[in-house]
């Protein structure tokens, strides 16, 4: 009869499932076993989606950060050494031919303040070509006013939104552009105030950036800045961002001059670094919400154990095996934490993929702003749900979960029958 029983009771079979399931069920006597269990079951479901949805946040944020400062900014800036750039056409056409390069335009960059009748604010006034302001997407795309057509011709200039707001204007008014670098005379150097109409308005989703900068064209820039055919740098757009050593080789030789070469890892080296500390020490934390709720399944478990004992016993009198009774005990944990694992999993990634509507409710339930573009650079909250570090959640919480159950389960199925029976 026992050779009967052990061989009806092959690893994982039916009855130690039926089993598994029965002592996972609420019963009266077992209320506060199941309350354990219950709150287990929320830890890791709760755990596991607050750490999809924060890694996706933070995801979120360093690609749509990167996709901006990098889009706008450029991957590679070329810098003229002992004599200035004057030639920049001829470097910029040899640069822009050159292996692994999208593009290469030449600028000039300097502070101003800007005003209208209605206020003032600092500015970054950005000298550039028409043709290659129309060829970054990130401003051609996300006009909200005017057009960017004859650029070069009109002497306008092209603004962004946050600060048109900022000084009451728009499309066709005029920006008044000040700069204590003007015109040297006998006096000393004279500031430079030159009014300008704003061609365009655009939007670029950072606010860093649409309250700063302004766009004007190259040849006006050089009169402005006092720099007679030649500019300060020239930028450089990579097929690839990530590959950035390949190409300054390339770079280097095709410029045929002395320059010196930043990148933009270079120049934001200490933002990126500190987000990705951020998210770093995020993750350790939240884990920790997953490894609590692990440890809440021990003790939900040793005291199922506890109150099972005289089961357990009759179990292996009626020729239940150590092993059988050791799978019943990890089955019933690890249903736990698999099934709050998989409804962590669907809550996580409901949430991470609706976080900018979740969040445009909550503020508008509370009146509040919980996003401000001022702190966080964005206009929106971002997610992006990276599938890699999803699978490695889903693995860390199951794992955790299968190793809680190690302890309690091997501890039932070392219960003495005999024990349990006289005492149970």
């Amino acid at each position: 009869m026992a050779k009967a029983a052990q061989s009806g009771t092959k690893p994982f079979s039916l009855f130690e499932w039926m089993l598994a399931a029965r002592y996972l069920r609420t019963r009266r006597r077992e209320g506060f076993v199941s309350v354990i269990a219950g709150f287990s079951f929320l830890g890791i479901m709760l755990g596991v989606a607050t750490l999809i949805v924060v890694l996706s946040v933070m995801n979120g944020f360093r690609k749509e950060l990167l996709d901006k400062i990098v889009g706008i900014n450029g991957h590679i800036f070329v810098a003229p050494i002992e004599t200035p750039l004057t030639d920049y056409e001829e470097v910029t056409r040899r640069i822009a031919a050159a292996p692994g390069v999208k593009r290469a335009l030449p600028i000039i960059e300097g502070q101003a303040f800007g005003s209208s009748q209605y206020g003032g604010s600092g500015v970054l006034v950005r000298g550039i070509r028409g043709e290659d302001l129309r060829n970054i997407a990130h401003i051609a795309n996300n006009l909200r006013q005017g057009t960017l057509e004859n650029f070069d011709q009109d002497g306008g200039v092209a603004i962004g939104r946050r600060l048109a707001e900022a000084l009451s204007i728009q499309a066709g008014d005029t920006l008044t552009l000040i700069t204590p670098r003007g015109a040297s005379t006998p006096f000393g150097t004279a500031p430079r105030i030159k009014g300008y109409p704003v061609k365009a308005v655009f939007e670029i989703g950072m606010s860093e950036f649409d309250a700063s900068f302004v766009y004007m064209p190259l040849n006006e820039a050089q009169s402005y800045f006092n720099r007679p055919n030649d500019v300060q740098l020239i930028e450089v757009y990579l097929d690839n961002a990530d590959k950035v050593d390949e190409a300054r080789a390339a770079i280097e030789e095709a410029a045929a001059r002395p320059i010196l070469m930043t990148d933009w890892r270079q120049r934001n080296r200490t933002f990126f670094g500190a987000l990705e500390v951020e998210r770093n020490v995020m993750f350790l934390i939240l884990t920790l919400i997953v490894l609590v709720a692990a440890l809440n399944i021990i003790s939900g478990l040793i005291m199922l154990v506890k109150d099972k004992s005289s089961d357990i016993a009759i179990l292996r009198t009626m020729g239940a095996t150590r092993g059988a009774v050791m799978r019943v005990f990890l089955i019933t944990g690890a249903s736990i934490g698999i099934v709050g694992t998989i409804a962590g999993f669907a809550l996580g990634l409901v949430l991470a993929l609706n976080v900018e509507s979740i969040r445009n409710f909550i503020s508008y339930l509370t009146n509040t702003n919980l996003f401000p573009a001022e702190l966080y650079f964005l206009s929106r909250l971002p997610a992006d749900v990276n599938p890699t570090e999803v699978a490695t959640i889903l693995v860390m919480a199951m794992v955790l979960s299968l190793l809680a159950t190690l302890y309690p389960s091997w501890r039932a199925a070392k219960l003495d029958p005999v024990e349990a029976l006289r005492y149970g």
